[in-house]
């Protein structure tokens, strides 16, 4: 015979609200546990002379609260089994004798509806068939009830509820209300708003709920969300409700789609009507680039802005395609998020790869896989954009060949072959014409480029160094020149040499 759990809800905490259902249903099991005692509603059991265990102890012991519910669903689901538990929860005091013999009905019960913020429960659904374990569930009125009733809000008109236990930011629509249950303490407040101040204001008026539908006990307040863990009298009755605030659209990526379509709609901007994936190829490029130069100049706040400008073509793109029924930007984001788990799989998976060569490596065996699922032939193992910089393409593919083994032994060899292809474009300047003397240019500037991958220098950042490095010392002369009253072009080229060293030596190196 199959052991049973009764899953079953006291309500939001008024003894009075606890339903008929439940009380006469444990009146009829082995042994009734209770994942907490400190709930008004267990008034009701005392009331009838219900015996009752409860998993406060286990709270005390866990590391955090994944742990805790995972004890609790695994504790009962070896009692209702008739296996003898690992461990025991604290009894009530003065709990009466239970009964000396392994239970195989039992029942559990949470505060509020049984299927609503319980994880504990959310854990017994998921392991009881496979447990051999019957489960019943018999609800209740839960706290969201009462919530609505104080708040004086409907549901319908659109709301995001979350248990704040595992709330995260991350995909939070700020334009609808946000109902987080479970606020347990302070600390939890702490954290809760510091990670809803990642999206709203920090004054934005947060109503905290404590006992929400209790007589005696309920207790309400609007504070500035900065403050809502300054309030002393927050606890694991306490629930936290936000009201919409569509301003704080602007930093999530729905803002910005919503921003897109206004101006590509009937009436919107008529410059970014006109855009094409053509017209805008220029600005993907030029945007790309500002961001390398934020990013060179080590400012933090200007690489902010450069990589939202970044963003706003990948949006752009996206909302041409949209509109021609061709893909949108939750396609792309699918697209990615499934790539990088399946070119992943020491992370997602159960590949073992220890280095950044063996992950390279990896990396591009499932391009290759993924190319012959797809009926195409495999391709090279040369694989870079058309449009990529010489420099930085001549870097790829030479990364490319050599994690397939096609590379020099040490780097003294890669040292002599620069030597080669200079004295070979030597010759070639001396006596040879202008194609061959660009094709030795060309090898010897490839041949750099791999002496740079070898002393793992960036052969882009090290010529863009140069080139600043250039500049600032050319203006130097200019300045120089205007000071005495001259144009640069009148210098000569001795006056010219003269500023240029000083300007070597005044850290404009």
């Amino acid at each position: 015979m199959a052991g049973k759990v009764i899953i079953a809800g006291l309500g939001p905490g008024d003894p009075a609200r606890v339903p008929a259902a439940v009380l006469t249903a444990m009146a009829g099991v082995d042994r009734i546990y209770l994942r907490t005692s400190h709930h008004p509603a267990v008034a009701a059991l005392e009331e009838r002379g219900l015996e009752w265990q409860s998993f406060d102890s286990f709270y005390e012991d866990a590391a955090d609260f994944e742990e805790l519910y995972r004890r609790i669903a695994s504790f009962l689901l070896q009692e209702a089994g008739g296996q003898a538990p690992a461990s025991w929860p604290g009894q009530q005091e003065n709990p009466g004798a239970l009964p000396a013999r392994n239970p195989r009905s039992i029942a559990y019960a949470v505060p509020g509806h049984p299927l609503v913020a319980e994880k504990s429960v959310a854990l017994l659904l998921e392991q009881a068939p496979a447990a051999g374990v019957e489960l019943q569930v018999i609800p209740a009125m839960s706290c969201l009830d009462a919530l609505f009733t104080v708040l004086r809000i409907d549901p319908a008109g659109g709301l995001t509820i979350s248990d704040a236990l595992i709330f995260t930011a991350r995909g939070l629509d700020p334009g609808r209300g946000l109902l987080l249950t479970q606020v347990y303490n302070r600390r939890v407040a702490g954290d809760l708003k510091l990670e809803l101040m990642k999206v709203y204001p920090d004054e934005h008026p947060a109503t905290v709920i404590r006992g929400a539908g209790l007589p005696d006990g309920e207790r309400v307040a609007t504070v500035p969300l900065y403050t809502i863990d300054r309030l002393d009298w927050v606890d694991h009755l306490t629930s936290l409700y936000l009201p919409p605030c569509p301003a704080a659209r602007d930093r999530t990526l729905a803002g910005l789609e919503a921003i897109m379509a206004r101006l590509r709609e009937p009436g919107g901007c008529p410059w970014d009507r006109e855009q094409t994936h053509n017209s805008l190829k220029r600005y993907l490029v030029e945007e790309t680039y500002e961001v390398l130069e934020a990013i060179d100049s080590g400012d933090t706040n200007k690489l902010c802005e450069e990589l939202g400008d970044l963003l706003l073509q990948v949006v752009f793109h996206a909302r041409l395609a949209e509109e021609e029924g061709e893909f949108t930007l939750a396609d792309c984001l699918e697209v990615v998020c499934t790539k990088m788990r399946r070119r992943h799989p020491h992370v997602f998976g159960t590949a073992v790869l220890d280095t950044a060569g063996e992950v390279l490596v990896r990396w591009d065996q499932i391009k290759a896989a993924e190319k012959r699922e797809q009926g195409e032939e495999a391709p090279s193992v040369l694989s870079v954009p058309r449009g990529l910089p010489a420099l930085l393409k001549a870097l790829k593919v030479q990364e490319q060949a050599a994690r397939v083994g096609f590379d020099w032994a040490v780097v003294a060899d890669v040292w002599a072959k620069v030597r080669e292809e200079m004295d070979e474009l030597e010759r070639a300047i001396n006596s040879a014409g202008k194609e061959e003397q660009a094709a030795e240019l060309g090898d010897t500037l490839f041949s750099l480029v791999n002496l740079a991958r070898w002393l793992r220098v960036e052969p882009e950042a090290a010529l863009q160094a140069t080139i600043d490095k250039f500049s600032r010392r050319f203006r130097f002369i200019e300045q120089a020149a205007r000071d005495q009253g001259r144009e640069i072009k009148d210098l000569t080229l001795a006056e010219m040499d003269v500023c240029w060293e000083k300007a070597k030596k005044i850290s404009l190196s």
